[in-house]
C-alpha cells in the first residue's frame, strides 16, 4: 500500500468516517472510497474497518498478547540478538510457513463489542465450519527471484479439543528443508514452536471468523509480526496479510496460497 492509503486507514482506525476523513484531508468522499478500495484489493482484506484495525494493531500488541516463550534470544554463537525485523524480506516471507497454530488478539482487542473469549460451543461450531483445515502451498512465483524459496507448505488441522496443529515445511533454494510444528488453542496465549526454525519461538492465535486466522509471532518475548490468513469463498485459495512490529508506519505485505489437500 502507498502512504495515502495508509493515511486514510489510520484515520478510519481512529474513529473517523469517510465523510470526516474527506473533510480532514480536503478530498472528495469518492477519492477516499477509492483509496480504501485500492487498499483492500492490495491486501486481500475484505473490510476497510478490519484492515484499519489490522494496521493499528501494533498499538495493542504489548498490552494484549503474551509472547513470553521458553527460548532465550541468542544466536548460535551465544551472542544476544535484538528482536524485530533483522532479516531479509525473503526470509521473513518464509515465516508464512512457521508453526503458527492460531489466531492473534487483534480484531477482538480492537472491537470491544465482540467477546474476547467466545464460548466453547461457538468455538466448536467455528472450527467445524472452518475452510482453513487442510494443506496449502505458497505461490512462490510471486516472490522476487532473489528471495524465492523452492517451496513452502503449511497444513492446518484441529483436534477434538479444538486446538489447532500446524505443520510447516520450507524448501530453501539450495534444497535444505526446515520443518516446524505447534499446537495451540485459539485463546491468544503464546505457545512454543518446535522444529528447526530458529528465527521465531512463539505463536499466539485467535479465529475471528471461520475462514480467518490471525496469528502473532514472537521471538524472545518480543512481537515480530501479526499475520491474517483469509480463505476465499471458493475455498481454493488463501491470502496472507502481514503487519510488522516496531514500525511507526508499518507496510502491509500480501502473499498467496493455493489449496493442495
Amino acid at each position: 500500500m502507498n502512504d495515502k492509503e495508509v493515511e486514510v486507514l489510520r484515520l478510519l482506525a481512529a474513529g473517523h468516517t469517510v465523510k470526516s476523513i474527506a473533510v480532514t484531508l480536503g478530498k472528495s468522499e469518492a477519492s477516499i472510497n477509492e483509496r480504501l478500495r485500492d487498499a483492500r484489493r492490495k491486501t486481500g482484506v475484505g473490510s476497510s474497518r478490519e484492515l484499519a484495525r489490522l494496521l493499528d494493531a501494533q498499538k495493542i500488541w504489548d498490552k494484549n498478547i503474551d509472547l513470553s516463550g521458553p527460548h532465550s534470544l541468542t544466536d548460535a554463537s551465544g551472542q544476544s540478538r535484538q528482536p524485530g525485523r533483522q532479516w531479509s524480506k525473503g526470509r521473513f516471507v518464509m515465516l508464512v510457513a512457521l508453526p503458527l497454530a492460531a489466531v492473534g488478539l487483534m480484531f477482538a482487542a480492537n472491537n470491544p463489542s465482540q467477546p474476547i473469549a467466545p464460548a466453547p460451543a461457538a468455538q466448536a461450531v467455528a472450527a467445524k465450519a472452518s475452510p482453513l483445515v487442510g494443506s496449502w502451498s505458497l505461490e512462490v512465483a510471486r516472490i522476487p527471484a532473489e528471495e524465492r524459496p523452492r517451496a513452502v507448505t503449511i497444513s492446518f488441522r484441529q483436534g477434538d479439543d479444538q486446538r489447532w496443529t500446524t505443520v510447516v515445511e520450507i524448501v530453501a533454494p539450495d534444497g535444505a528443508t526446515r520443518r516446524a510444528e505447534s499446537t495451540a488453542a485459539a485463546d491468544g496465549i503464546a505457545v512454543p514452536i518446535g522444529g528447526n526454525m530458529d528465527f521465531i519461538d512463539t505463536v499466539s492465535l485467535r479465529q475471528p471468523a471461520p475462514n480467518t486466522l490471525v496469528m502473532t509471532l514472537g521471538k524472545g518475548g518480543a512481537p515480530v509480526s501479526t499475520r491474517v490468513y483469509a480463505v476465499a469463498k471458493d475455498q481454493k485459495s488463501m491470502t496472507e496479510t502481514i503487519v510488522w512490529a516496531g514500525q511507526a508506519m508499518p507496510k502491509l505485505e500480501t502473499t498467496y496460497f493455493n489449496r493442495i489437500g
